[in-house]
């Protein structure tokens, strides 16, 4: 039995062709893939909570904002497309669960030294955070990944949710909005993965909690 469901498991991916529903949930999970979630995080926290980053020039925050997408998204990618052409994983999409053995391990490298980088460079409080949580989440991914398969979608929008809720802890405004935003950004990244039949939902749940669970742990370590 437990076979039989670790194949069906493994061979559970989107079929083709797609229904233009389908097309939608495929380009909402391209958008919000978890690779962005950092960028797209840091960006955000820039604009809604510019206080936070008062000792940041213009110039300066470009810089580690490309700094953050090289390390976080650009090279992460790289390194998929240069393991599908040496045939050490079957999909670029990382469906199946051995699949994503090797990239997590390279992600995790990367996440945490552009953490160390930037704790080295006394970086604002923030975007330690969200790095350090988004390395944790990587770490809690692999090892989980061992014994069943979690949205790594999802897992990167609890992450969000989970950076929002802290965001909420430290600033003065309220951002409310924001994480009604966030709230519904997740649900569109989860509803997507579903109808690309690309996870169980039990799957989709654990990814939300852990990813909330994660970033709010980050947070409670460095304050």
């Amino acid at each position: 039995m437990l076979k039989e469901t670790k194949d069906f498991i493994d061979t559970f991916e989107p079929k083709l062709p797609l229904k233009p529903t389908e097309k939608l949930a495929l380009v909402i999970s391209f958008i919000f893939h978890p690779v962005f979630m950092p960028t797209i995080l840091f960006y955000a926290m820039y604009k809604f909570v510019p206080a936070s980053f008062a000792e940041l020039t213009s110039k300066e925050f470009g810089l580690r904002l490309l700094m953050v997408f090289m390390n976080t998204a650009f090279f992460p990618i790289l390194s998929v497309f240069l393991m599908k052409a040496l045939g050490f994983v079957e999909s670029i999409h990382l469906y199946k669960p051995r699949d994503r053995y090797i990239p997590l391990v390279v992600c995790m490298i990367l996440y945490f030294t552009t953490y160390y980088f930037f704790k080295q460079q006394n970086a604002p409080f923030l975007l330690l955070l969200l790095l350090l949580g988004s390395y944790w989440n990587l770490v809690a991914l692999f090892i989980i990944n061992i014994f069943f398969k979690v949205s790594m979608h999802t897992t990167g929008a609890g992450g969000m949710i989970g950076m929002l809720i802290a965001l909420m802890f430290v600033s003065p405004i309220s951002l409310t909005l924001p994480l009604f935003l966030g709230l519904l950004i997740a649900g569109m990244i989860g509803t997507a993965r579903m109808l690309l039949r690309a996870h169980h939902a039990s799957e989709i749940w654990m990814g939300y909690a852990l990813g909330i669970i994660v970033q709010l742990s980050a947070y409670w370590y460095l304050s």
